[in-house]
């Protein structure tokens, strides 16, 4: 079954410092621009949803046709982490944020990198599509 998922991680600035469209569907044209838009969309919702909660992983914060946002904050850094994506597993996007979350900090722990700039590692992006593919 083809998946949708488009993956982007959203630094406490609003400034996109990852994206990536992870899912297994046919790519059109103009559907990263899309993706993009409803992500971006979506940040007011989730600012306004972090300081009423406490759980970092929030399911659908947002939804938009079949596509649904389901959102990771991080704690102290607030940094969001977010998919869009058309799946319904629940589990396996919690585990996938997770072991995200796992690589974000060990990104930002080396000591080359710049806090707040975009992650260019191609390594970063290999271990995110492979997550990807395990768990959504």
């Amino acid at each position: 079954m083809a998946t949708t998922a488009c993956f982007i991680i959203v630094s406490r600035n609003n400034i996109p410092i990852y994206e990536a469209e992870v899912g297994s569907a046919a790519k059109r044209e103009d559907s990263a621009q899309l993706h993009q838009f409803i992500l971006h969309a979506s940040l007011d919702i989730v600012q306004d949803l972090a300081w009423t909660t406490s759980a970092m992983f929030l399911k659908a914060v947002d939804r938009f046709n079949d596509l649904v946002v389901s959102v990771y904050v991080t704690a102290g850094l607030h940094t969001r982490l977010m998919l869009l994506h058309d799946s319904r597993n629940d589990d396996g996007i919690k585990s996938f944020f997770q072991e995200v979350h796992e690589l974000y900090i060990k990104t930002i722990l080396n000591p080359l990198y710049l806090p707040g700039s975009r992650i260019t590692s191609s390594h970063f992006d290999t271990k995110v599509r492979a997550l990807a593919r395990k768990y959504l």
